[in-house]
């Protein structure tokens, strides 16, 4: 049996499993049932496992796309580990797990890997970047023409004082013509 240790505070990083179960078994063991049972977390001898979070990859689903190429574009994989386990993760045939930190639900655990999983590689995730660059015009830092931020609230009061009034009266010609 391997043993895994998982740091509650990880990010970036994702743990590859090898599941040897024939295909019409797979989706039995990956998803939670109804009652609680769930074979994968007893398998992993997780204490806390996200079902959200678990990819389970059919191999020959991927069409041309290598298993490597699939874990750099859909979990980002990267790094010395990685590179060097290319062959190894592209040699693989049918069903992987793909198990990023988040899965782990930042919960500290020693994963006792039992069959039919095999652990096939802990791999780093490129990390998220910002999608631009920071905002650089004074109005995009929430700041008029002069310098400084408008007050919160100012110049919509009027209005809103209008409407207020407009809806009272209303309300009093209705509740007026009730009366009648």
């Amino acid at each position: 049996m391997t043993k895994l240790q998982i740091n509650g505070s990880e990010t970036d990083i994702v743990r590859v499993f090898h599941l040897d179960l024939p295909r019409e078994a797979v989706e039995r063991f990956t998803t939670q049932a109804g009652t609680g049972e769930w074979p994968l977390k007893y398998a992993l001898g997780a204490t806390a496992l996200r079902p959200g979070f678990v990819d389970v990859i059919d191999i020959r689903d991927l069409g041309k796309m290598t298993l490597s190429q699939y874990l750099s574009e859909a979990h980002g994989a990267t790094g010395t580990a990685f590179r060097e386990a290319r062959a190894t993760l592209d040699a693989l045939q049918g069903h992987v797990i793909a198990l990023p930190a988040q899965a782990f639900d930042h919960t500290a655990q020693t994963l006792t890997i039992a069959p039919p999983l095999s652990h096939v590689g802990t791999f780093g995730e490129v990390r998220a970047r910002p999608r631009g660059p920071a905002p650089t015009s004074a109005a995009a830092r929430g700041q008029g023409s002069g310098g400084t931020p408008a007050p919160a609230g100012r110049g919509n009061s009027f209005l809103l004082r209008l409407v207020v009034i407009g809806v009272g009266i209303v309300a009093l010609l209705v509740l007026a013509l009730l009366l009648r």
